[in-house]
């Protein structure tokens, strides 16, 4: 009889092992759990930055569309555009003279 409830009770023990290994460790388990918590902190904070790209964007977009200044000072950057009463002088670089020194 005795011997009866120590099978009985090795058996439960590896049971309950059982278990917690794969409650830990199976499918929708913790390991399972954790990694979806750090995917979606990872996502989370994605998606802040593209908020804040967005953001900047629609206030980029809002200033070029009310502001002449500042459509000037993009043209002048980025496409080279100079004013009507404005003169570009090209300086070309030469070579060092050797001047006798």
């Amino acid at each position: 009889m005795n011997s009866k409830k120590n099978i009985f009770l090795a058996f439960g023990i590896v049971a309950l092992f059982c278990l917690l290994i794969f409650i830990i460790f199976g499918e929708n388990g913790f390991a399972d759990l954790k990694r979806l918590k750090t995917e979606r902190n990872i996502l989370l904070k994605k998606n802040e930055e593209l908020i804040q790209k967005n953001l900047s964007s629609c206030r980029e977009i809002e200033r070029l569309k009310n502001d002449p200044e500042y459509v000037e000072n993009v043209a002048r950057k980025e496409l080279g555009v100079i004013g009507r009463d404005e003169v570009v002088i090209k300086v070309k670089k030469g070579t060092k003279k050797n001047d006798g020194r």
